[in-house]
């Protein structure tokens, strides 16, 4: 029987292991004895409907080892949503000109439907195709998963970060700032904006407040607790989720933007905050929006969250060449807190498509402030260890890949 090819793709927001994950599946795709070639979409699931297709056999191996060192999505990213027929049709042409029977897409909620969009349509035409959902998101709201790849790197991040930016306030608060707010990503849960509660793990720090999409936002409460906090200790450290929503359930800052996939642009939320805490309290207060850093900061990822994307990366191969499988994503199994242990397990990714895990009610303190000890725990194994990043000169190298194009095979 003639061996099949595989195309790999990325998709949706950034992480800093991102490439991690695309190395590990790389790699495990190379060495597979059934897959002929391996090829990679520029910009997701556009790189492969305009044949933008990167021929990973032609990459030098000293190269493709510099891939889990690179922070970006080395093959260019997409928030492309596939929307009609003609859409699906062009793919599986595709698919077919280039004798594609594994395509292996590495994203976050909106990437696992359209991975599982096209596993439907696979089934449809009578395609032989295995399509398997490679988990990332900083966000770490992707359902039947304990976590995404992605959130370890993005919470060590925030949690260092707030925890140096509070020492700086501290330094400060005396005749200068009193109020510090950093807006954290997430954009419907609040699990990356808790993370910043790690900053007090040995003795450190911790912002006073964290305010969260899970609790509606509630102005007059708020400003009487960083009131209280400013009485009792002189200043107030906050983090704000970029969701974070009304009483209704609105979001309380937007900006006029919608994405492919009718997802709402949030933003500013730290200067909304900033501007009620100046005018009803009348204390100094700066306000940083980490953004793209909190997402692509390779230098400070973490090492499980480094080496667990690999890992993913590597299963999805095994799920869609060893094992068969497809419509599904590659889940992470928590089997123990301390010592961390963990296994891989393929979940329908029918369950997953466009839902949204939202941090649970035993994580969240009861004055709606912060974080309880339940959801430390949670998150302390996932920001361990410091992956390792390659310098010269005091900078950090990155792989420089020489793109080889597949040659076209149809017309537009």
């Amino acid at each position: 029987m003639k061996k099949k090819n595989l195309i790999y793709g990325q998709s949706g927001g950034v992480t800093s292991v991102i490439n991690a994950s695309a190395y590990g599946a790389i790699v495990a795709a190379l060495e597979e004895a059934e897959i002929e070639n391996v090829y990679a979409g520029i910009n997701g699931i556009n790189g492969v409907l305009e044949e933008k297709l990167i021929d990973l056999t032609k990459e030098t191996k000293d190269e493709i080892e510099k891939i889990p060192y690179t922070p970006g999505a080395i093959f260019g990213s997409c928030r492309k949503k596939l929307k009609t027929e003609e859409d699906f049709r062009r793919l599986f042409e595709v698919f077919e000109a280039h004798n594609i029977g594994y395509f292996l897409y590495n994203g976050g909620n909106d990437s696992m439907e359209t991975v599982h969009r096209i596993a439907l349509k696979a089934r449809e035409y009578g395609y032989p195709l295995k399509a398997i959902g490679i988990p990332k998101t900083v966000d770490n709201d992707l359902m039947h998963t304990d976590h995404c790849p992605g959130y370890g790197s993005a919470a060590k991040y925030t949690a260092i970060s707030i925890l140096e930016a509070t020492k700086d306030l501290i330094a400060m608060h005396g005749d200068s700032t009193q109020v510090f707010i950093m807006e954290s990503m997430g954009r419907y849960a609040g699990w990356l904006a808790a993370s910043a509660a790690l900053a007090g793990l040995n003795g450190g720090t911790a912002p006073q407040i964290i305010l969260l999409p899970e609790v509606p936002f509630d102005e007059e409460k708020f400003l009487s607790k960083v009131e209280e906090t400013i009485v009792r200790d002189g200043y107030c450290s906050v983090v704000v989720a970029e969701a974070l929503k009304d009483s209704s359930g609105n979001y309380i800052s937007t900006e006029a933007y919608k994405d492919a996939f009718g997802n709402v642009q949030l933003g500013k939320i730290g200067i909304y905050i900033q501007k009620i805490v100046r005018q009803k309290l009348g204390r100094k207060v700066h306000t940083a929006l980490p953004d793209y850093l909190q997402r692509s900061s390779r230098h400070i990822a973490s090492l499980t969250d480094w080496r667990e994307a690999i890992e993913v990366g590597a299963a999805a191969v095994k799920y869609a060449v060893k094992d068969g499988l497809s419509d599904v994503m590659v889940s992470i199994v928590r089997d123990n807190d301390y010592p961390y242990l963990k296994h891989y397990s393929p979940v329908e990714l029918n369950g997953v498509a466009s839902a949204v895990k939202y941090l649970p009610e035993e994580f969240i303190a009861e004055n709606g402030f912060g974080v309880t000890e339940k959801f430390i725990e949670y998150a302390r194994p996932l920001i361990n260890g410091e992956a390792p990043v390659i310098y010269l000169r005091g900078i950090p190298v990155y792989a420089k890949l020489k793109r080889v194009f597949v040659e076209k095979k149809l017309k537009g």
